[in-house]
């Protein structure tokens, strides 16, 4: 059995088979290139995750910036395990991850790893899909291309 649209579905419900297919291989294209000479940030969480919806991203340890404040990391990857298994990664460019945090209407705070000198924020999973967040990512990176376009950039 043929699974394609025939031209009549692609007409009917505007479905831009060519469009979609050139999307989708461009965005293989890009999942290939993160790891072509990239710096990449690993994360795991190992089971609190599944109890409190969070994850939790370092941003200081011992008084200075740590985690997300002082990587280098194009790419940060969050394993989020069950019983030692990876259940699945959360996988955010740095900088974008950044704009997230800073962009989060509440950021709840906690103090964990070696002596408690670590400080993490708390970010709710759902939050991170949520459309408040991806309303104020988006305004954020709306603005920072604007400022780019004002600088001649």
């Amino acid at each position: 059995m043929d699974m394609k649209p025939s031209k009549a579905d692609r007409k009917k419900y505007d479905i831009d088979f060519a469009g979609d297919l050139n999307f989708g291989l461009g965005m293989e294209d890009e999942v290939i290139d993160m790891f072509k000479g990239k710096k990449i940030e690993v994360k795991s969480e190992k089971g609190m995750w599944q109890r409190t919806g969070n994850i939790a991203v370092e941003y200081e340890s011992w008084g200075k910036p740590s985690g997300i404040n002082a990587t280098e990391s194009d790419f940060w990857f969050h394993n989020l395990c069950i019983n030692g298994d990876i259940y699945a990664t959360l996988v955010f460019k740095t900088e974008t991850l950044r704009k997230i945090v800073d962009s989060l209407d509440f950021v709840k705070t906690v103090s964990g790893g070696d002596h408690n000198a670590s400080k993490m924020y708390l970010v709710n999973i759902k939050k991170l899909f949520s459309s408040d967040v991806i309303k104020a990512y988006k305004g954020v990176a709306e603005m920072q291309q604007e400022n780019k376009s004002e600088k001649g950039g």
